[in-house]
């Protein structure tokens, strides 16, 4: 058994309504997730745009939390973000010391994501990664080049694009790892300016 001490962070997964941030959590962490799901109702119609999304029955009203481990002695615990405008109000507590965010993405609406990637840029600045989840039902002509989705999304050349699958937990963890990674790089990059 390994006694030694864990290096613990947070990581935010953010992105718009319905794009498998409860999923992705939910297929990686190594203890019952925790959920706050509340039924969708018709008071959400005309709200909620549930057209790519038909299944949905449930929807994140404050958070999903759970909790990963990696073989480097880090333990990730991460926050899930609602999706719903009306909702956002507690993201800045979700986000408080974060080391990063994963923003998933389903490129079928992109424009469900540009909230959360300004908030990242422009409110929030912390590192963060776009996720593009892959979706079954999804048609060839949503598979855009990165360029294209780079400056679709109008990202700097330095934020990482990956593809996941938030229902496989080896693509989830390969997600993490890449923001884990990428997060250590902005450090590097931001201690360097600092001594010049």
């Amino acid at each position: 058994m390994n006694d030694s001490p864990k290096l613990t962070t947070k990581i935010i997964v953010a992105g718009g309504f319905g794009v498998g941030k409860t999923t992705f959590i939910g297929s990686i962490s190594e203890i019952p997730p925790v959920r706050t799901e509340a039924a969708i109702t018709n008071a959400s119609a005309g709200v909620d745009d549930l057209s790519m999304t038909p299944e949905k029955r449930s929807t994140t009203v404050a958070m999903d939390f759970g909790r990963i481990s990696l073989p480097t002695d880090l333990v990730l615990y991460l926050f899930g973000t609602p999706g719903q405008q009306r909702f956002w109000f507690m993201w800045d507590d979700l986000v408080r010391g974060a080391l990063g965010a994963v923003i998933l993405v389903d490129t079928r609406r992109l424009e469900d994501c540009f909230p959360a990637i300004e908030y990242f840029e422009q409110q929030h600045p912390i590192p963060f990664i776009i996720a593009v989840n892959s979706f079954e039902t999804e048609e060839e002509y949503y598979h855009y080049p990165e360029d294209e989705l780079r400056e679709a999304l109008a990202l700097p050349p330095d934020v990482p694009i990956v593809t996941t699958d938030a229902r496989k937990r080896e693509a989830v963890r390969e997600t993490l790892i890449s923001l884990v990674k990428h997060a250590m790089v902005v450090e590097e990059r931001r201690s360097r300016q600092l001594v010049h």
